[in-house]
């Protein structure tokens, strides 16, 4: 279902993800600007988990130096409305390998009441310039199931077969 509409009207995705055995969540999704329905994130194939989120540059070209960074708007907000769910920007694999352009934090988190524009900040890993165009793929939106921690302040901590060892504490073979 994709009732398409401009303006400040909130359009209706159904993302085709299952969250159980019923059926996909469903996410509302808003075109923050005069944006064309290419601009809807969608995924590549019936196979995919992540919706495709494009570059809304206000601009044809963002060149992006190397060991820079650039926040690239999308021209998307949304609402999750299955409870307990957040969404999650990866890198496009293609971008990130072939490229060396990654999400610059690792991963995004969008928060379930976050209701702003989702910018997507890239860092360009490699040595070359390169050049994100307006309507591009650039990252991968995945929604997953995210858990609210109730903090406890504790002054002991179990014991476990690890403890505190980490950063290659296993060795490497």
């Amino acid at each position: 279902m994709v009732p398409v509409r401009r303006g400040d009207v909130t359009f209706y995705w159904r993302y085709g993800v299952k969250k159980d055995a019923h059926g996909p969540i469903e996410v509302k999704f808003k075109l923050l600007r005069d944006l064309s329905e290419e601009m809807l994130p969608v995924c590549a194939t019936d196979g995919s988990v992540g919706l495709d989120l494009r570059a809304a540059l206000e601009t044809p070209v963002l060149r992006i130096e190397p060991g820079e960074r650039a926040a690239v708007p999308t021209g998307l907000a949304m609402e999750i409305l299955e409870p307990g769910v957040a969404g999650f920007v990866f890198s496009r694999s293609g971008e990130g390998a072939k490229r060396g352009l990654t999400v610059a934090q690792g991963v995004g988190v969008i928060d379930p009441d976050y209701r702003g524009e989702i910018m997507v900040w890239l860092l360009n890993t490699s040595k070359e310039p390169r050049e994100i165009e307006r309507g591009q793929r650039i990252a991968q939106l995945v929604f997953l199931p995210a858990l609210a921690a109730k903090v406890l302040p504790a002054g002991d901590l179990s014991d476990t077969r690890r403890g505190s060892g980490g950063f290659g504490h296993t060795g490497r073979h």
